[in-house]
């Protein structure tokens, strides 16, 4: 059986980075690179023109309207997922960006294969929930002061904090359902009830709301960020 190929673009300014990164991903047969920009006028009228499953940018390259820009994205095209790459390891940054809603998060130091992982974790439906992704949600929890008003009036049932833990533990809808004995249709449906009675737009937004409820819990053991299940 022939795997599904994923449609991606790829957004950085420097054009002899892209190329490499362009011709490291096409060696990949699942990965179809279908354009590359530099600027993001010209993205949107790509994403008008092209199916993409995911966005790879280098987001920073953009401030100080960075923050706009992926603002403009997930409301105009919310079916893309956004895979930033950067060498920015600024855990209060990433933050940001979770709190607009991006997807996954890779450095520029890590190993390409983690790249790889991303991109076909993110395919799948799944959370990449590498060290700075997670390291960003905790500071998140530690710094933010945002109060879920609403979120405080209302109670999760086991099942759905059932399924909050198995999408920290990065497993698909598919996955999800093998477990608790479910249609992949009704993991959906859980994922999306929640997020209207919470009033959270994201899966990100709904582990941030998680941790913040220590429905997950989050240890540092030997350096590496890990999760306690209930």
């Amino acid at each position: 059986m022939s795997l599904k190929a994923i449609n991606l673009a790829l957004v950085d300014e420097r054009t002899l980075l892209s190329k490499i990164l362009k011709n490291y991903l096409g060696e990949h047969e699942t990965i179809n690179v279908v354009f590359h920009v530099s600027e993001p006028v010209d993205l949107f009228k790509k994403l008008n023109d092209f199916d993409i499953n995911i966005l790879l940018i280098d987001i920073f390259i953009y401030q100080p309207n960075a923050l706009e820009l992926l603002e403009a994205i997930r409301t105009e095209y919310p079916n893309v997922k956004i895979l930033v790459l950067s060498k920015s390891m600024d855990v209060a940054h990433i933050s940001e960006l979770l709190e607009i809603g991006i997807h996954g998060y890779v450095s520029k130091m890590d190993d390409p294969s983690e790249l790889l992982q991303a991109i076909t974790a993110l395919s799948e439906g799944k959370i990449h929930r590498n060290r700075l992704f997670t390291e960003a949600l905790y500071w998140n929890k530690q710094n933010n002061e945002r109060v879920y008003t609403a979120a405080d009036l209302i109670s999760l049932t086991e099942r759905e904090k059932r399924v909050l833990q198995l999408l920290w533990e990065e497993k698909s809808n598919r996955e999800i359902a093998n477990e608790v004995f479910l249609s992949i249709r009704s993991i959906e449906k859980i994922r999306q009830d929640m997020k209207e009675k919470l009033d959270i737009k994201s899966t990100v937004g709904l582990l941030k709301y998680a941790i913040g409820k220590k429905i997950i819990s989050i240890n540092s053991i030997n350096g590496k960020m890990t999760d306690n299940s209930y």
